[in-house]
């Protein structure tokens, strides 16, 4: 059963007039390690202290999982509740309890969007699809009548489990959790360094179908991006050819122009927000150095010195924070080199990265995810793809492709590093990537993995997979998704209670965006989660949290 919208009801939640509070319990657990005790446990149940590590005696938990180490235990390692014996350490879970606040601004913005590689296939396909969604335009396919969708989108075509109703489960429309910003009204524009007009561009990217463009050429052929900036030895030679609309001057010049044309956009189309997308091509990594990209002193210097090795991605970025307005990442490379992040945690603007996670790296992070999770094994991942439309092109140069290659990789770490069951420390799947580019095949990416895993017993199983990914088409829902939750979360203020002062912000580099990403940012020091389905889990409870709905545990503990 599907409800299109509703209200909780509950003492710890209030609806304002211009905010919703939520005051919710987080559960978590934390691991500590006892040197030398003697360990008594004459009951099932251990005694757990508070946060600040004092024993509370009227709490207690029954602890099935206080795991001991070196211990004259039988060998398992895990203390049993009924026997005593010495051991020389042992683990302690300890369950915790911390209070937070939430408190999320109803108003929904006028928001824009500024697109890095407007004329660009992702940058077509999302302004031809939002057009299309807010005129309704139907088309014609050998197939028959077409209708415009947002399938794909997480906010626009997923539902979330909300209770139970006369013994059925009721859910709701992802979109409908927190007030959230219609995609039909996104204003939409950007850079490129094509002056194809959008119709054009639509046209050459081969993405949607004939009759739809047909319908939408009205609409786009008066429209062209802003200049865009190039620099040559970022992205392949074979984009030369593209490159015949670019800002000129130092890079210094280009962050002024990028953070006028800002001011400009959001100013002209009357807007409150305004979130910038790099979708452009994949550039090489940066050569980092403390010198160059340490900190934002380093940085800001840097670009004052004309120096060569600040990225046009970075430069956008820069432009970006310095006019408080959210960035995005949407590629591969390395766009937040250290000082960047610096800069943005300094004036608290927000920032997310890296890749759209949308065809065969998506599928990687669910499949490795359950074949470890089962305790099944894969020692052996090969993943090809070829691709012909301009991306695949841009990565045919090996500094590009080698951008790709490493975000690509690292989907399986946190994974990996999940089980020391099944692999020892510093182990970890051979895990080769292939990319090749194909024209004929255009945006009609074909994706081909093996999964080779050791099972019970010395045994193998080889699981082979084939994807064909319409690239464009998988990506642009995740491109709105982005600017959507990113925008929401700037409407969003966290406290812990009993520990900060007041409500605060949240971080700048915002995790929450993970979902959506290959290679998700994170501050420094906090855990990268790549497994699918954990970071759905944290994006959905995190959301819950704010309306003072419990996480969804699935433990239905009323029908047990």
């Amino acid at each position: 059963m599907l409800i299109p919208s509703f209200v909780v009801s509950h003492s710890r939640v209030s609806y304002e007039d211009k905010h919703i509070v939520s005051v919710v319990n987080y559960e978590s657990s934390e691991v500590s390690l006892l040197p030398r005790v003697e360990a008594r446990a004459p009951a099932p149940s251990v005694h757990v202290g508070d946060r600040d590590g004092d024993h509370d005696q009227g709490e207690s938990s029954s602890l099935q999982g206080v795991v001991g180490k070196n211990g004259r235990d039988g060998g398992d390692g895990v203390l049993s509740s009924s026997s005593s014996h010495e051991v020389s350490a042992q683990y302690v879970v300890r369950p915790v309890s911390r209070e937070y606040k939430f408190v999320t601004e109803r108003a929904i913005p006028r928001l824009g969007l500024l697109l890095v590689g407007l004329a660009g296939n992702n940058g077509t396909t999302v302004v031809g699809s939002v057009l299309a969604n807010k005129h309704n335009v139907t088309w014609r396919t050998k197939n028959g009548v077409q209708k415009p969708n947002y399938y794909g989108s997480l906010t626009q075509a997923s539902t979330c489990h909300v209770g139970r109703m006369d013994g059925e489960e009721v859910y709701c429309p992802f979109r409908s959790l927190l007030p959230m910003v219609n995609p039909n009204d996104l204003e939409i524009s950007g850079w490129d360094i094509s002056d194809a007009n959008m119709a054009d561009a639509m046209e050459r990217a081969r993405v949607l179908d004939y009759d739809l463009q047909r319908q939408l050429r009205p609409m786009l052929e008066n429209i062209t991006a802003m200049p865009g900036i190039y620099n040559p030895d970022f992205i392949a030679a074979n984009q030369e050819e593209r490159a015949n609309h670019v800002i000129q001057g130092t890079k210094k010049q280009q962050v002024e122009k990028i953070r006028e044309d800002i001011r400009n956009f959001k100013q002209s189309r009357n807007l409150d927000k305004v979130i910038v997308l790099w979708t452009a091509n994949t550039e090489r990594f940066s050569e980092v150095s403390d010198e160059l990209h340490g900190t934002k002193e380093a940085l800001l210097a840097s670009i004052e010195r004309d120096e060569a090795e600040i990225a046009p991605s970075t430069l956008y970025a820069v432009a970006s924070i310095l006019e408080d307005t959210p960035y995005i990442n949407g590629s591969p490379q390395n766009t937040f080199v250290p000082g960047l992040i610096d800069l943005a945690v300094s004036r608290s603007v927000l920032v997310a990265g890296d890749d759209f996670k949308s065809g065969q790296t998506k599928m990687k992070s669910v499949l490795v995810d359950f074949l470890v999770g089962a305790g099944i094994k894969p020692v052996s991942i090969v993943s090809y793809n070829h691709l012909g439309n301009n991306d695949g092109k841009n990565l045919s140069a090996p500094q590009t492709f080698r951008s790709k290659e490493i975000s690509k990789s690292s989907v399986v770490d946190d994974m990996v590093a999940s089980n020391e069951i099944l692999y020892q420390k510093g182990e970890s799947p051979d895990h080769c990537i292939v990319i090749k580019y194909i024209p004929y095949v255009g945006d009609s990416k074909r994706a081909m993995d093996e999964y080779t895993s050791e099972i019970f017993m010395g045994g193998t199983n080889t699981i082979v997979m084939h994807n064909t990914c319409e690239d464009s088409l998988l990506a642009s829902p995740l491109i709105l998704d982005l600017v959507l939750i990113a925008e929401l979360c700037t409407r969003i203020q966290i406290q812990e209670v009993g520990k900060d002062p007041c409500e605060r912000p949240l971080h700048p580099v915002c995790t929450l965006l993970s979902y959506l990403s290959k290679a998700p940012l994170v501050p420094r020091g906090v855990p990268v989660v790549n497994a699918l389905a954990k970071q759905r889990a944290m994006l959905e409870n995190f959301f819950r949290a704010c309306i003072g709905l419990s996480p969804e545990h699935n433990m239905m503990l009323e029908f047990k």
